[in-house]
């Protein structure tokens, strides 16, 4: 009983049946009376085009001069200047050349240099031996000694434990 139903079902539904006179209609127009035509462009593949920097090659341009091929050429205005850099760089160049402040760093000064000498001296310690000391490098304790080296506070401060002496307190 239910397949009855759904039989009826089908052949009472609006939709189904239009969409069967639709595929009948399409069916007879395509098998009628008549030439056959396409609807559509054939398709065809090939390379992709060379870009723009494959065209400015110096290859593509030789082959393209052997051919005959005409050929443009354009000089650019400013081509491959920053105009931002060279503009700004007059009003710079201005403040420099009226800055007269000397820009070094602070060096040790010969009091420090001489107190650290005499106080190894009279440990009767190498540089070598002050550096393995401290834990820092031998060429640490030459630069110092030698007032080259900028000063840091820690390194003094270990130098003084170590020696047992106030090398900053003369300030």
């Amino acid at each position: 009983m239910t397949s009855r139903l759904s039989s009826r079902t089908n052949t009472t539904n609006p939709r189904h049946n239009h969409s069967i006179t639709r595929q009948r209609q399409t069916q007879t127009n395509m098998s009628g009376v008549g030439p056959v035509s396409q609807d559509w462009e054939p398709v065809v593949l090939r390379k992709k085009a060379p870009t723009a920097a494959a065209k400015k090659d110096e290859k593509a341009v030789n082959a393209a001069r052997r051919s005959g091929a005409e050929i443009e050429t354009q000089k650019k205005y400013n081509a491959g200047t920053n105009k931002a850099a060279s503009s700004s760089t007059s009003l710079n160049t201005k403040r420099l050349d009226e800055d007269t402040e000397n820009l070094t760093h602070e060096k040790v000064p010969t009091e420090l240099k001489k107190a650290i000498m005499q106080a190894r001296m009279d440990k009767k310690l190498t540089q070598s031996q002050l550096a393995q000391a401290i834990n820092e490098k031998p060429q640490v304790i030459q630069e110092y000694e030698s007032g080259k080296a900028i000063p840091n506070q820690q390194i003094i401060g270990k130098l003084e434990r170590a020696l047992g002496t106030k090398l900053r307190g003369k300030k």
